[in-house]
């Protein structure tokens, strides 16, 4: 866990580099957004000002595009991201009640976080993996074919490696 104090102080810094990198770069916008993200894991408001001042851009613009763009995110993301594909063949095969299982086990909505870090779960609209449905994404790894039953099989070798 950071200290609050001196890495955050790092984490500045590093953002104030990569804004004076781009300054005077036409199109920096998301190349800054993404290497804030990198640093931060997220985009809370206060980075998204920093920005916006220091490429002299509005606040406005910067959130459209947090807000626009799928892989940026405004709240904390876990070590372990969860994304519940919730697109037409995962829906119909019964994706609604995967999601409603990691909500109960995790005791977390969709686009939050555990308050330790761990886990955090997303509904997505398509994992590209229709025929595996239902599909749950575990940072790159995928699982498919699932009932709510392999839910708590599947977290708990997360949680078990979190324990080692």
């Amino acid at each position: 866990m950071s200290c609050g104090c001196c890495c955050a102080d790092s984490k500045a810094q590093k953002l104030e580099k990569i804004i004076a990198k781009y300054k005077d770069t036409r199109g920096a916008l998301i190349p800054v957004l993404h290497e804030a993200q990198d640093i931060y894991g997220y985009l809370p408001m206060s980075v998204q000002k920093t920005i916006a001042d220091g490429l002299n851009v509005s606040l406005a613009e910067v959130y459209g595009v947090v807000t626009f763009y799928t892989q940026f995110s405004l709240n904390p993301k876990g070590k372990y991201r969860i994304n519940v594909c919730l697109g037409t063949a995962c829906y119909v095969k019964g994706a609604g009640k995967i999601l409603e299982k990691v909500v109960e086990i995790l005791k977390i909505k969709s686009g939050e976080c555990t308050p330790d870090g761990i886990f955090s779960l997303d509904a997505c609209r398509c994992v590209g993996a229709c025929g595996l449905a239902p599909v749950i994404m575990i940072n790159e790894e995928v699982y498919g074919r699932l009932t709510p039953d392999d839910i708590p099989r599947i977290l708990q070798k997360y949680m078990d490696m979190e324990a080692q």
